[in-house]
């Protein structure tokens, strides 16, 4: 079965990993947001790339949820100590990968084909994509004003509420991305943010267009347990902009996009519009990840 994800970064990372094992990585393909990605101190930095490829390496904090596994920080430490931008925090092993994409992309080459580059030299076997290699930027609009989304997220800890989003830059889907989605036998959503990890990559218009147009099944992967989210502020967003945390708020994110909905068995009943499918969410480890993996895939078969 050949499978396309879509995916945001920490949650979508930890069930990649579940489904590399369960999908067999030959079989899959990963298409990742680039909404959010940003330049730090003159480097090109994908951070929802980035946690996909460390999840997939086997490099990736559990701990944090994000970045390198023995981290340390004396970069970091220098910048502070003489005034530069320190509010993104990369470590001293993060920099390397940062370093050698942002010279890439310098050179002129692709996101999606730099991306490549990197997926091998670590080792990494399914297909990893950017939505698109084009300038596509998520933008939050708050009661205190819009803000990249970096800005809103780190550096003012997404406390602010959240009144829209919004992608500037036109977009279109990086080389593969559609021929994957095209050649699926089954389209998964990863239990990423709706908003500011799946829309992103919905704003490709290409790729919509592909989900709308599937002929197999696509199933998505609800974020939250029990109304609430396990890490970051989606269920606060969808209680506010959906105006409520239940699987029908979820689905109504993809409506038109999904033929099933998996969510946690701590969740209420329904949606109504789509299949649902209960099961444990919560990934502890990679043998969660895989169960859970495992139940989506049975869901599109």
């Amino acid at each position: 079965m050949k499978v396309v994800l879509l995916s945001g970064g920490v949650g979508g990372a930890r069930f990649a990993r579940g489904l590399v094992d369960a999908a067999g990585p030959a079989n899959l393909t990963i298409v990742g947001n680039v909404g959010d990605d940003l330049d730090v101190l003159g480097m090109s930095v994908s951070p929802d790339l980035d946690s996909i490829l460390y999840a997939l390496a086997g490099l990736h904090d559990e701990e944090r949820g994000w970045g390198r596994a023995g981290e340390t920080w004396e970069a970091l430490g220098t910048v502070s100590a003489l005034g530069g931008e320190d509010w993104f925090r990369l470590g001293d092993r993060d920099l390397g990968l940062h370093l050698v994409r942002t010279q890439a992309l310098r050179a002129g080459e692709s996101l999606s084909a730099v991306t490549a580059r990197l997926a091998r030299a670590l080792g990494i076997e399914p297909a990893i994509l950017p939505a698109t290699d084009d300038g596509l930027r998520t933008w939050i609009d708050t009661p205190a004003g819009s803000f990249p989304f970096q800005e809103w997220f780190v550096a003012r800890g997404h406390r602010d509420e959240v009144d829209g989003v919004r992608f500037e830059g036109e977009a279109h889907a990086a080389a593969g991305v559609v021929e994957a989605l095209e050649g699926a036998d089954a389209i998964l959503i990863a239990p990423s943010n709706p908003y500011v990890s799946i829309w992103p990559i919905l704003a490709v218009p290409e790729i919509r267009a592909a989900l709308e147009a599937r002929r197999v099944p696509s199933v998505a992967v609800s974020p939250l347990i029990g109304g609430r989210a396990v890490k970051g502020p989606a269920d606060r967003m969808l209680a506010r902009m959906a105006g409520g945390t239940t699987p029908e708020h979820v689905a109504g994110c993809y409506a038109g996009l999904i033929d099933a909905l998996v969510v946690d068995e701590s969740d209420p009943t329904g949606p109504d519009a789509v299949r649902r499918v209960a099961t444990k969410t919560l990934m502890t480890d990679l043998a969660a990840s895989r169960r859970l993996a495992e139940t989506v895939l049975e869901a599109a078969a």
